[in-house]
């Protein structure tokens, strides 16, 4: 169940980080909505090719790299802050989802882990 709740969350940040991406565009903003656009949709991507890993060691990597992403978001949703190409509210809500996820992650990857004996 929380699987397919991380998957869903990761897709609607996706689409939240592509929506991002656009406005950043307008503002002439190149550098870090590249960089965003990249590590903020790539969680989704290797949440769902977790779903289809070769055992459990390579579901486990595929979740990690998408904790990592997730981390990196972070970073780039900060640094947009504090350069004021987004405002508190907004970077609040992303930072908060992101974070969410990145709770979700954990949790997963642990069970994850305990479960290999």
């Amino acid at each position: 169940m929380q699987e397919s709740k991380l998957r869903a969350q990761s897709l609607d940040f996706a689409v939240s980080i592509i929506n991002l991406v656009k406005d950043l565009k307008a503002k002439h903003e190149t550098i870090i909505s590249n960089q965003i656009g990249r590590s903020g949709t790539s969680i989704g991507a290797n949440i769902r090719e977790a779903q289809y890993a070769h055992g459990k060691p390579d579901f486990i990597a595929k979740m990690q790299i998408a904790l990592k992403e997730a981390n990196e978001t972070g970073y780039w949703l900060e640094l947009l802050y504090k350069t004021d190409y987004i405002d508190e509210q907004t970077y609040k809500s992303l930072d908060s989802a992101c974070a969410s996820i990145r709770i979700m992650l954990i949790s997963s990857v642990n069970t994850s882990k305990q479960s290999n004996g």
